[in-house]
């Protein structure tokens, strides 16, 4: 917390296609790292005390920008990546390959979500897709469709699933079918994924919009919109009944801000 360096490690060679774009995630003391990219990438189980490498996976010769997502799904806990035409799933403490299927898109970008029984992608190049998957390892897709859900991730709640497509559509979809509730247009170009407290969904565009709606199946409803800065490719980040924004103002020359929101 002081902000001394304890340990760096390097997890693969890269060749950089648009950049790095996967984050790290934590799960008890382990660091999962996902390094995708041109040369063969690696999905990477580190300790996140000491930076040890506890175990490596291989990945496809393929430029991918996925985040790792660790997912209580079909009674297990799993890691489960998107990307590089696969869906692969680990046990995130031992790397073990729990299951790989065929499917999803050359690129992805956005972080699988669950219901519990399903896991739920999209991807962006060379095609538009969004799909739900079992998550037993059966390789059963239990709905696809050509929604272009590429880089912002999306939410699961009371068996409905909420995006916001790169386009600038808010959707909704039963988690189970697919069956499409709604689908409204929310403003244009989205690079952030959207945020949910409590019944609402947080979502900010490139343009600096932060459109506020219900997360409800019934109807769609849009609370408010607001904007700060006129540039955005962050999610807002809700911590203690604050909003966290990061977003820039272009003029006369590019400046980020952190703008906090509340009380």
């Amino acid at each position: 917390m002081k902000g001394k360096q304890l340990w760096q490690r390097r997890v693969c060679d890269f060749q950089v296609h648009q950049g790095f774009g996967s984050s790290p995630v934590v799960y008890q003391n382990m660091v999962l790292v996902s390094a995708d990219h041109r040369g063969g990438g690696k999905m990477t189980g580190l300790n996140k005390l000491t930076g040890e490498i506890v175990w490596q996976q291989d990945r496809p010769p393929v430029a991918n920008y996925a985040t790792p997502a660790v997912l209580t799904a079909a009674g297990k806990v799993q890691a489960v990546l998107a990307g590089c035409n696969k869906v692969e799933s680990f046990d995130p403490l031992t790397g073990t390959k729990l299951w790989s299927i065929d499917g999803s898109t050359e690129e992805t970008v956005v972080t699988a979500v669950t219901d519990g029984s399903r896991v739920f992608l999209g991807g962006g190049y060379p095609k538009n897709h969004t799909m739900a998957l079992e998550a037993d390892g059966s390789g059963k897709i239990a709905w696809e469709n050509v929604t272009k859900t590429y880089v912002p991730s999306m939410l699961v709640k009371n068996g409905h699933v909420f995006a916001v497509s790169d386009a600038g559509r808010a959707i909704c979809w039963k988690s189970a079918t697919g069956e499409e509730r709604w689908n409204e247009k929310v403003d244009r170009e989205f690079y952030g994924s959207p945020v949910m407290a409590d019944s609402r969904i947080y979502v900010t565009s490139k343009g600096g919009v932060t459109s506020v709606f219900e997360a409800t199946p019934e109807k769609f409803t849009r609370l408010s919109q607001n904007q700060l800065g006129d540039e955005c490719f962050s999610s807002p980040a809700i911590c203690d009944n604050h909003i966290y924004l990061r977003s820039a103002k272009t003029s006369p020359t590019r400046q980020e801000y952190l703008w906090c929101v509340g009380k």
